[in-house]
């Protein structure tokens, strides 16, 4: 008995010590964990849960983080918490076994059924606090043990039910959903200001395609005549100077047709000193001589003409360059048509930038727009350049797809740039809105689609 009064004021200093903290918690879900563990503190118990009333699920069990939504525990308990809310107004103490009684006895088979699942998962003695403020409730508190619940315990219980609803409500209740609210409403209105202010940035428009560089003025190659590639002189993108062989075709049947016309020659001149000398005595022979004349001048221009075109099976350079075409084994043997193009010969300082723009990517472009080209082989530093013209009309490209060429100069003469590399142009254009640079295909498709 003279221990008595000391447990009492321990007990009393407890209570008020966690009704202290309850209401000093941050949010709903830290109160929920300090009801379902701490309140040990004044009351042992077993097991421990938390129904919010605002959500109407269970929100917190003793030792644990987090209830596990899909639980068959989880689920038997928050039916029970739904019916028998309905009526509670204090704190009650009753067994597992009769917890069943809340689902009625019109359902005598859930009524048994969940009696005998309270039963076996529970421990044998309940006290189930409903939380109200200002008639008002906010949820409920169970807590669970072997030992029945005295009178005092349970007032005690019934006191820190008012605490508990009380932070509830200041923490969940209509003035603190409002507080939410127009704190939630001023969040979105200012990023929804700040997300306007963004889109109707200026920005310049710009696009990527596809580059390759180029010769600027190249000199075509073309075959002189008709014939054979016989033999290529040059390797690709070698160096070669003015008069230098590049190709020469096979002159066999050439060889051959002259040596006709050689033979042509000496019989239409034998026919005409023959002509001469009867002429003298025989007028019917100097009437022949006008013809045999003309047969003569005939096979004298054919073996000119031959001699001419055999001068030509030797294509040589016509100036200073590099020899641009893929490979030798390309050319040699393959038969050709007079005038088509067998390579370039071109400068290997005067280079250009050559841009095949997707019809899906033009854009509004005037001569003189910066253009940044990156190389495949050092994309981390782009070279500048301008564009200097732009094909009025698509083209079908390899891959299928239409696109348009356009051709710009290279800003600086960087040692890492020489015909044939590739790589990717970004090219800048007029400057729009952020919000209209980001929907210009969307909006494409929508006029495209509505027919606008």
């Amino acid at each position: 008995m003279s221990e008595q009064p000391p447990r009492k004021g321990i007990t009393l200093a407890t209570l008020l010590e966690l009704e202290k903290r309850a209401r000093a918690a941050e949010d709903a879900q830290a109160l929920g964990f300090l009801m379902v563990n701490d309140t040990h503190l004044v009351i042992p118990y077993r097991q421990a849960a938390w129904f919010c009333a605002a959500t109407n699920r269970l929100r917190s069990l003793s030792g644990l983080a987090t209830p596990d939504r899909d639980a068959p525990f989880t689920r038997r308990l928050e039916a029970f918490f739904r019916k028998s809310l309905r009526s509670q107004t204090r704190t009650q103490s009753l067994t597992a076994a009769r917890m069943g009684a809340a689902f009625g006895p019109e359902d005598s088979a859930a009524w048994s059924e969940a009696r005998t699942f309270f039963s076996a998962h529970l421990p044998a003695q309940i006290a189930l606090l409903p939380l109200r403020h200002k008639d008002d409730l906010q949820g409920a508190l169970l807590f669970a043990r072997d030992e029945p619940f005295t009178r005092s315990e349970i007032n005690a219980l019934d006191h820190l039910a008012d605490a508990y609803g009380h932070a509830l409500a200041a923490l969940t209740g209509p003035r603190r959903r409002q507080r939410r609210l127009r704190r939630s409403r001023v969040i979105m209105l200012a990023g929804l200001l700040t997300l306007t202010a963004l889109l109707a940035l200026p920005v310049r428009q710009s696009v990527l395609a596809p580059a390759e560089i180029v010769a600027q003025q190249p000199d075509l190659v073309r075959a002189p005549l008709a014939g054979v590639i016989e033999t290529v002189h040059v390797r690709p993108n070698e160096a070669v100077s003015a008069g230098d062989r590049l190709v020469s075709l096979d002159g066999s049947e050439l060889g051959t047709q002259r040596q006709i016309a050689r033979q042509q020659l000496s019989v239409a001149e034998a026919e005409l000193r023959q002509a001469r000398q009867q002429a003298l005595f025989d007028p019917q022979s100097r009437a022949r001589l006008a013809v045999l004349e003309g047969r003569r001048d005939q096979h004298a221009a054919e073996l000119a003409f031959l001699n001419e075109r055999l001068t030509r099976i030797d294509v040589t350079a016509v100036r200073d360059g590099i020899a641009i075409f893929d490979d030798i084994a390309d050319w040699e043997g393959r038969p050709v048509a007079l005038g088509e193009r067998i390579m370039l010969l071109a400068d290997p300082q005067a280079r250009a930038l050559e841009i095949n723009l997707g019809v899906a990517d033009a854009i509004n472009l005037e001569p003189g727009a910066d253009i940044r080209f990156f190389l495949n082989i050092d994309p981390a530093d782009p070279v500048a350049a301008s564009l200097t013209r732009a094909g009025y009309r698509a083209r079908a490209m390899p891959d299928g797809t239409m696109a348009y060429r356009l051709r710009a100069t290279l800003d600086d003469d960087d040692p890492r740039l020489r015909i044939g590399l590739r790589g990717t142009a970004r090219i800048y254009g007029d400057r729009t809105l952020l919000v209209l640079y980001l929907l210009r295909r969307p909006i494409a498709w929508l006029r495209l689609q509505a027919g606008l």
